[in-house]
């Protein structure tokens, strides 16, 4: 099975582009995308996971004050496997991360971690005691700050600083980037150093699953390539769960184990990252080709 995984990651392992196909508009992808195939079980969505969920959201139903986004999203994580959400503009992504955090309006359903209902649990909670964790999108250092200073930020929620301190210090034992950057301004860190700073803020309170939205937006392809890389090591060599948006299709689908297609705040498809990359559908819509 083990070999069998890292295979399928070895296939998927190429770099690519691609978000939406450039001659159609966003109204005609989410179109067609709603014909792709008659929803997913939820049969189907726990077959994917593998053995013992360590999260699940169960027919949730979410959005922000009166407006409902989430319509009945299923889905199921394994520990140490990825998952990435792909889909047109207002499919309902990110809004999926929102909600699985606590930043959204839940109407109905409910999130498991670890077989425990964590659904109406703050985000403070959610850090806490349910050990998930959101990187953002946007741009969240504090560049006043230096290095140092921002990953203790990462856990103001300790009671003992001694332990933000120890976490702190692992940190710079795995990344010398940011050691040699330890007592420097965030603010003058590249896009590159400082997504990293991001993710290593987010582990210092070791969560056991990372909500990682668009990790690659704004960055050049080396820097794009580093990141990938240290999740795939969070992943792979420290069983980090991983549920991810990105912008870049092909790119998500190549890192993920699993892949969902979302459609009008569902899921339309829902396969092995591999399989999803390899079906022409999702390739002419999603893909670019």
């Amino acid at each position: 099975m083990a070999d069998d995984k890292r295979e399928d990651r070895k296939r998927a392992g190429g770099y690519g582009e691609g978000d939406v196909a450039p001659s159609m508009s966003v109204a005609d992808v989410a179109r067609e995308a709603e014909e792709l195939g008659p929803g997913v079980t939820s049969a189907d969505i726990l077959a994917l996971a593998g053995a013992d969920p360590v999260l699940e959201l169960r027919g949730l139903h979410a959005g922000y004050g009166a407006m409902d986004i989430l319509h009945g999203v299923d889905l199921a994580i394994g520990r140490g496997r990825s998952l990435c959400l792909v889909g047109p503009n207002g499919a309902g992504k990110s809004t999926v991360l929102h909600s699985i955090f606590g930043f959204t309006k839940i109407k109905a359903g409910k999130i498991i971690s670890l077989g425990r209902d964590v659904t109406h649990l703050t985000s403070s909670a959610k850090l806490k005691d349910a050990r998930i964790a959101y990187i953002l999108q946007d741009n969240s250092i504090f560049p006043d700050m230096t290095v140092e200073e921002n990953l203790l930020m990462g856990g103001y929620l300790l009671a003992d600083r001694g332990k933000a301190k120890e976490a702190t210090e692992h940190i710079f034992a795995r990344y010398d980037r940011l050691a040699k950057r330890r007592r420097e301004r965030a603010g003058i860190l590249s896009g590159g150093e400082r997504r990293l700073l991001e993710i290593s803020r987010a582990l210092i309170m070791d969560p056991q699953v990372l909500l990682v939205d668009e990790p690659s937006i704004g960055l050049e392809p080396r820097m794009i390539d580093m990141v990938f890389e240290i999740l795939a090591d969070l992943r792979d060599a420290q069983g980090k769960t991983i549920i991810m948006v990105e912008q870049n299709a092909r790119r998500g689908l190549e890192f993920a184990d699993i892949g969902y297609v979302m459609v009008a705040g569902r899921v339309a498809l829902a396969a092995r990252g591999a399989d999803l990359l390899s079906d022409p559908q999702v390739g002419r819509l999603f893909l670019g080709g």
